[in-house]
C-alpha cells in the first residue's frame, strides 16, 4: 500500500467577541472526499520537516503566514488507496486573513461545535485532543 505523509495545521485563535478558543477547519472542494471537512495542510516534501511543510502549505492554500508551535499528535490511518501519516501541528497566525485558494468553505469551530461537521476519517482521530485544547485542558 502506498504511504503518504502530511502535515495538518491546527490553527488556534481566541475569538475576539466571545473570548472562546477556536480552530480553523476547511471543506474539501475536490476528490473522493469532496465536501468533507479537514484540518488544512498537505504533503511533506523531501528534505522538509513537518513544521516547515505546514508553514509552506498554509501560505500556498490560505495566503497566510503561520508559526508552527508544536506537534499536537501524529495520526496513522488506512484509507482504501493509501496509508496516511498526518503530523497535526498547533499553529498561530502571524499575518494574513486565511483566504480560501483551494477549499470550498471554512469555519472557526469551538469545543461545543467541533463535531458538527463531517470530518475526514483520519482527521476525526485527533478531535479528542483538539477538544481538550479548546477547553483549556492541555497546553
Amino acid at each position: 500500500m502506498k504511504s503518504v505523509t502530511v502535515s495538518g495545521a491546527i490553527i488556534l485563535r481566541t475569538n475576539p467577541a466571545s473570548h472562546q478558543k477556536e480552530i480553523f477547519a476547511t471543506q474539501r472542494g475536490y476528490g473522493d472526499y469532496k465536501d468533507w471537512w479537514e484540518i488544512p495542510g498537505g504533503k511533506i516534501e523531501q528534505g522538509e520537516t513537518p513544521e516547515e511543510c505546514i508553514v509552506r502549505e498554509i501560505r500556498e492554500e490560505l495566503a497566510t503566514e503561520v508559526k508552527a508551535e508544536k506537534v499536537l499528535g501524529v495520526v496513522e490511518y488506512d484509507y482504501p488507496a493509501f496509508h496516511l501519516t498526518m503530523h497535526c501541528i498547533l499553529c498561530t497566525i502571524v499575518s494574513g486573513d486565511l483566504q480560501l485558494l483551494e477549499h470550498e468553505s471554512a469555519k472557526w469551530l469551538t469545543a461545543e461545535n467541533l463535531r458538527t461537521v463531517n470530518w475526514l476519517p483520519a482527521d476525526d482521530l485527533i478531535l479528542d485532543k483538539i477538544a481538550m485544547l479548546l477547553q483549556g485542558k492541555n497546553s
